[in-house]
This record gives structure tokens, C-alpha cells and sequence, in this order.
């Protein structure tokens, strides 16, 4: 009986792995596992060596848990854009403990929203030799070039940010339902000219926001206004930029329909700068209801992603992969939630606000 290793090995007691394979025919275990998967970085030579040790110890490739276990350890990469944000610092979380319920222990890596760093790391899961990824694609990463970085056989989840054209399994809430419903609240309580900041064209999670909103204002009769729509960084600061752009204008809106919680604070926070108290004076909704929504002053009304959620459906994605499921039935769309509190300034209701 061969003795208990981790990985690989851990999977068996008394069973021949590739270890054992690795050990008899003098190379490493990665190099079996490239020959198991039909690498073509492998030397005939080598490849003919490794051969006849399998065949010598009597070890048998089950493809199935093979996949499930990963050639070296029970590893998968989590790649986030931007850990900075708390909402994606709250789906990491909600990621890892789905993970490590199924068995799996994950690697962490932040790519700081740079495509650069986004290859080195994909090149450090690689030769990790993770079971699979979920990744939050850094702005700009375009499916031609993931496709270059990332070989096909190792399974993929996308979460957050849909990659245009790919075939990946996508993970997010639905983002123009969420961001129609955040509008439509706002009409509601009188507003008819609601700009949205945040975020820019060139993020598609921005544009299925946009499109929320657009759908919103045209389904009330309204003509979208462009010039509402505020382009910027999608943090702290950028929520500052927006007020300050937005309020120096000739017809300043009333209320702000921002990109994300983030942006929504910062623009909450450049209010009470100038003395204009949001939900009396201003109305303000965000989008993610992260942990800190609720102690924004003022609370802050929000579309809720549920993060705990998305950690589960990503985990469950990529073990469909594993399993070799359609990656088309793997994709999932939350049902995003207005969660309603002061900052969106019910009181307008009854101030007639145009």
C-alpha cells in the first residue's frame, strides 16, 4: 500500500496515482499530467517513459476525478478586478466559502483593473495547475486574448463583467432589470431629471446599467437625456467629480442613479460638502448593496447583487464544468433588488419635485 500525500495522491489510499507514476519513470508530476491531458510540451521520449510506467504499475486515468481533484492539488484561482472595491472584497468572500464547501481550496489574486497583471497571474494559475478559474475580468480584457492566456481545457467561469461573444459560463446579477427598477423609483417619487455617473462605454456592466436607465425614462414617455450620463471612475472620487460636473451645470438633476455603492457614496458624501442634504434635498441610489450601504448617512437606497448568492452560483458553474455540462445552462442572471432606504428621499413625493 503506498503511503497518504496531499493532492493527488490524497484522492487514494492503496491505490496507484500519478506519483507514483512520476516517481518510477524519474520525472515530475506535472510532466505526467501534461502526458495524461496530451500536452504536446512533452518529449516523445519522456511521454514514451511515462507510458510504460503507467502501464507497469497498473494506474488508470479516471478523467472524471481527474478534473474534480486537479492535477496537483484541489486548487482553483479566483481572480478579482479590483479588491479595492468592498463589493468585490464581499464576492471573494462569498466565492472562497462556496468553494471550500465543495472541497476545493482557492487562490486569490487581484489584478488591480490591469490586463498586464491580469496575464501574469492567468500564467500563474497555469502553472499552479488549478482545477478551473472565476474571474472578474480586468477593464479592457477583450475574448481574443483571454482565449491566448487561458488554454480551453482548464474550465472558466466569468462573474461580473459578461465577456462579449464568449462562450464562458457568466455569473451576475441582471443589470438592466436592477438599474430600470432604481429609475423607475425614482419617477415615482416625481424626478425627471436623474443622471447616471459612473462607470464608462467601454464596461459592459456600465452599459447594461445605462441601458436600465434608458429603458426606464423612455417607458415613462421621457426622452433620455445623454448629457446625464456621467462618465467616470467608478469609485469614491469619482461619485466627487460627478457632483461637482453635474451641479455646475445650467439644469442641475435632481437625483443620481450611480454606477455603483462606491460612486454612491462619494457623491453622498460631495452633497453634504455643499450643504445639500441628501434625501431631502437630492435623491441618490447606488447599485450592489455592500455591507456598508446601510451606514452611509444616509443609508443608501440600492440595487442588492446578492454577493452570497453570486459566490454560490460561481462555485456551482465551475463544478458543472468539471462535470463536463453545457457551459450554455451554467450561465445566471440574479434577480437584482431595489432595497429601499432613506437616501432616495421619499419625502419628494409630497414636494412635487420636477
Amino acid at each position: 500500500m503506498t503511503e497518504t500525500l496531499r493532492g493527488d495522491a490524497a484522492y487514494r489510499v492503496g491505490r496507484v496515482t500519478i506519483v507514483d507514476v512520476a516517481r518510477r519513470a524519474g520525472v515530475s508530476k506535472s510532466t505526467v499530467s501534461l502526458v495524461l491531458s496530451g500536452s504536446a510540451l512533452v518529449a516523445e521520449a519522456t511521454r514514451l517513459r511515462v507510458n510504460e510506467a503507467m502501464q507497469a504499475l497498473g494506474y488508470v486515468y479516471h478523467r472524471g476525478a481527474a478534473s474534480l481533484r486537479a492535477a496537483s492539488s484541489d486548487l482553483v484561482g479566483m481572480i478579482m478586478s479590483d479588491l479595492k472595491n468592498p463589493f468585490f472584497a464581499e464576492l471573494t468572500a462569498g466565492i472562497e466559502d462556496a468553494l471550500f464547501q465543495r472541497g476545493f481550496t482557492p487562490i486569490l489574486a487581484n489584478t488591480n483593473e490591469d490586463t498586464a497583471r491580469q496575464a501574469q497571474v492567468l500564467r500563474a494559475m497555469r502553472e499552479h495547475n488549478v482545477a478551473g478559474i472565476i474571474m472578474s475580468p480586468a477593464r479592457g480584457t477583450d475574448m481574443w486574448t483571454l482565449a491566448q492566456q487561458w488554454p480551453s481545457r482548464i474550465p472558466a467561469v466569468i462573474t461580473m463583467r459578461r465577456m462579449i461573444g464568449s462562450s464562458l459560463p457568466y455569473i451576475g446579477p441582471d443589470n438592466q432589470k436592477g438599474e430600470r427598477a432604481a429609475v423607475e423609483h425614482l419617477l415615482r417619487l416625481g424626478h425627471r431629471r436623474i443622471a447616471f455617473i459612473g462607470g464608462d462605454g467601454t464596461m459592459t456592466t456600465q452599459r447594461e446599467r445605462v441601458s436600465g436607465w434608458r429603458a426606464a425614462l423612455n417607458g415613462w414617455g421621457l426622452a433620455a437625456d445623454e448629457a446625464l450620463i456621467l462618465e467616470i471612475p467608478p469609485t469614491r472620487d469619482g461619485g466627487r467629480m460627478a457632483i461637482e460636473r453635474a451641479l455646475d451645470s445650467p439644469q442641475p438633476p435632481t437625483a443620481f442613479a450611480c454606477y455603483n455603492d462606491v460612486v454612491a457614496m462619494g457623491a453622498t458624501r460631495a452633497l453634504a460638502l455643499r450643504g445639500i442634504e441628501v434625501g431631502r434635498d437630492i435623491a441618490v441610489v447606488g447599485f450592489d448593496d455592500i455591507a456598508d450601504a446601510v451606514h452611509n448617512a444616509p443609508p443608501l437606497t440600492t440595487v442588492s447583487a446578492d454577493t452570497r448568492e453570486m459566490g454560490m452560483r460561481c462555485a456551482e458553474g465551475l463544478l458543472g464544468l468539471l462535470r463536463h455540462d453545457d457551459p450554455a445552462s451554467l450561465s445566471f442572471a440574479g434577480d437584482a433588488r431595489l432595497i429601499v432606504r432613506e437616501s432616495c428621499g421619499a419625502r419628494f413625493q409630497d414636494r412635487g419635485v420636477s
